[in-house]
């Protein structure tokens, strides 16, 4: 009874080391799987070393390494900004000046990226401030408050250049912030000021001759507009005293033929009676002269013929 309790007891301990046995070969096929499949994002890839040989890039999708054997390294293909902190540096005409700039990045070859720099980032942000500082150095502090985007084109051109060997593009830099010396800054201030009162006085005197050219041309409008109705007053005026003369002359020439119609019927005793009135009047003025026609005798003849 004593041997089969003993056995029964050594059976279960040798299950218990089988189970936990078993366990472990679980865990260890749970790593090995877990360090021999890779999920890599679209944007990113594997560089893969293979006993310390690289073997190119892997992704996107699933990769299966070979786990102590290989060894892979990510390597982000997306676009990035990194920031460059103000630097100081001198200009060509010996001003200080504070910079800071956002440059942009993008790996296009991921194995260059590892294989020829150890440290991209921390490399190319030391390769941005020194050649911040060629840059700046080789220009006017007026050229560098003036033309930013001629120090961003020579800024990325410079950093291209550089990184194209590392197989990274640099896309685009910015300058952020200028900050020029103090005395610079009320030099400008004082330039603003004065800028804007030459603005203030040259917009008034435009102010001031518009207005006089608003009001001369419109006394000039008026004096036309008056010149014209004055024009079309007179020609009216003319044409009214036109057709009054004419209506008076055709008058004139309507009484004129019946006067001489009338005078066609008139006998010469008629004539006589009017001439005798005629003096009649003539003669009861003041006048001490008597006037005689020399008709008179030829119509005396009339009225002694008829005696």
């Amino acid at each position: 009874m004593f041997i089969t309790t003993l056995f029964q007891t050594g059976g279960t301990q040798w299950f218990s080391v089988l189970t936990c046995l078993i366990g472990f070969i679980v865990i260890l096929a749970v790593l090995f799987l877990a360090s021999a499949i890779r999920i890599v994002p679209e944007y990113q890839r594997l560089v893969v070393f293979r006993l310390g040989r690289c073997i190119g890039s892997r992704g996107p999708g699933i990769v299966l390494l070979i786990p102590v054997v290989d060894r892979a390294v990510r390597v982000d293909l997306r676009e990035q900004v990194r920031e460059i902190p103000h630097q100081t540096s001198i200009t060509k005409d010996n001003a200080p000046i504070s910079i800071d700039f956002l440059w942009y990045y993008k790996v296009l070859d991921p194995t260059e990226s590892v294989l020829q720099v150890g440290n991209f980032e921390a490399a190319a942000q030391g390769m941005a401030t020194t050649t911040l500082r060629a840059v700046i150095g080789g220009i006017m502090l007026d050229e560098v408050l003036s033309e930013r985007e001629h120090i961003n084109n020579m800024l990325r051109t410079r950093l291209d250049e550089v990184t194209e060997r590392w197989g990274v593009k640099v896309t685009n830099v910015e300058i952020r912030e200028i900050i020029p010396p103090r005395e610079v800054q009320e030099a400008m201030n004082r330039q603003m000021s004065a800028e804007r009162i030459r603005r203030a006085v040259v917009t008034e005197s435009t102010g001031t001759r518009e207005a006089a050219v608003n009001v001369a041309e419109g006394e000039k409008q008026a004096a036309i507009l008056r010149a014209e109705g004055e024009k079309r007053s007179a020609i009216l005026k003319a044409e009214g005293e036109k057709e009054a003369q004419l209506l008076r002359a055709q008058g004139f020439a309507a009484a004129l033929e019946k006067i001489f119609e009338i005078a066609q019927t008139v006998d010469q005793k008629t004539m006589t009676l009017q001439y005798f009135e005629t003096l009649k009047a003539l003669g009861s003025g003041a006048s001490t002269k008597f006037i005689f026609p020399m008709e008179f005798t030829s119509m005396m003849e009339n009225f002694l013929k008829k005696e």
